[in-house]
């Protein structure tokens, strides 16, 4: 197993993808319910909500994807589109990230003092919980890369999987084999994002 600076480092944005995976369905799901158990939230909120869908339940993530934006864009602008979708259904799987506003709003009333950081925090920690599952995949030897299609994909996504209307959709996952090495990234000098102070 990969160190998790190792794991961290690969972690990149892999759009082609496919559907012969190398691991098991199980060990998917293993990785997601344990990263979710242990990403930490603020006061231990735990508001995040996650759905794994794979093979026709992801075909239907893109299905619904399509058909919103095929009715919502004019056609030029879709049909550019249309092959990015393509290539988010032609993958294995799709996790999608939510938040709670029922837990949120709990939360808020029992701190009140917190009550305008807290949907802020909130999301901090779903973005965390994006992070380390999006990183427990790579170490499975899995690509993905995240997409927003949210709002727009909000209401039919939560009718076809009988989703609470409080859950609302943060980002989507897209997952499977990988198909494509990613391409050189340039990285800022370290020097310029981090400022170190210490005793010499």
């Amino acid at each position: 197993m990969k160190i998790f600076q190792e794991a961290v480092k690969n972690r990149r944005s892999i759009y082609k993808l496919g559907r012969d995976i190398p691991v098991l369905q199980s060990e998917i799901i293993a990785a997601v319910e344990r990263m979710t158990k242990d990403t930490p939230s603020p006061f231990h909120m735990q508001s995040a909500r996650v759905v794994v869908t794979m093979l026709d339940h992801h075909e239907n993530v893109w299905n619904i994807a399509r058909s919103e934006l095929k009715s919502t864009l004019p056609p030029l602008k879709f049909a550019e589109l249309e092959y990015k979708l393509n290539n988010f259904e032609a993958a294995y799987g799709t996790i999608l990230f939510f938040e709670s506003s029922n837990m949120i709003k709990a939360m808020q009333d029992q701190l009140p003092e917190y009550r305008d950081n807290l949907p802020g925090w909130a999301m901090q920690a779903n973005g965390m919980l994006q992070f380390a599952i999006w990183t427990a995949l790579e170490d499975l030897g899995l690509g993905a890369n995240l997409q927003h299609f949210n709002p727009l994909i909000d209401q039919p996504i939560r009718q076809i999987f009988d989703l609470p209307d409080s859950w609302d959709l943060v980002a989507q996952l897209v997952f499977g084999e990988k198909l494509e090495e990613p391409e050189p990234l340039y990285k800022v000098p370290t020097g310029t994002r981090v400022k170190i102070f210490r005793e010499i």
